[in-house]
């Protein structure tokens, strides 16, 4: 599992003062920064070989400007060439927004998804997390 603390700014609020619900697709691609550098350690753009196919949102409470949102990812699924992340939005301690995404291991050039290296699959397997998010920060570190 991957943690990543957000400081939320002033910007992502709306005019009802919480935080507007396009925010989340923004947080949660930097929760991906790790797996991104599984697939990719040099961090090199021009080899980029991640494409998204789903990405999903569940919001559970209001967040808000001023206090400091840990973000969870964790390895739901893996598949030949595929890999299902589920992110959580912890806020006070308490479970306040989840997600999914689908990523596709990917060829730019031919267009084609790519079997997930072996090498890769063990390393993403080390942060495999099959639980459903608790609603509480101390909950999820009983697991």
């Amino acid at each position: 599992m991957f943690t990543e603390i957000i400081k939320p700014r002033f910007l992502e609020t709306d005019a009802l003062g919480h935080i507007n619900n396009n925010t989340y697709g923004v947080w949660f691609e930097a929760a991906r920064d790790e797996i991104f550098r599984i697939f990719m350690p040099k961090a090199n753009i021009k080899e980029w070989n991640l494409i998204m196919a789903h990405s999903s949102f569940d919001f559970l409470k209001e967040v808000f400007w001023g206090k400091e949102v840990i973000v969870k990812t964790g390895v739901t699924k893996l598949g030949n060439s595929s890999i299902e992340l589920s992110h959580a939005v912890y806020q006070d301690g308490k479970l306040c927004t989840t997600g999914k995404c689908i990523l596709i291991h990917f060829n730019f050039v031919t267009k084609t998804s790519v079997k997930i290296p072996d090498d890769i699959r063990e390393t993403l397997e080390e942060h495999l997390f099959t639980n459903h998010w608790p609603k509480t920060l101390d909950e999820l570190e009983h697991l």
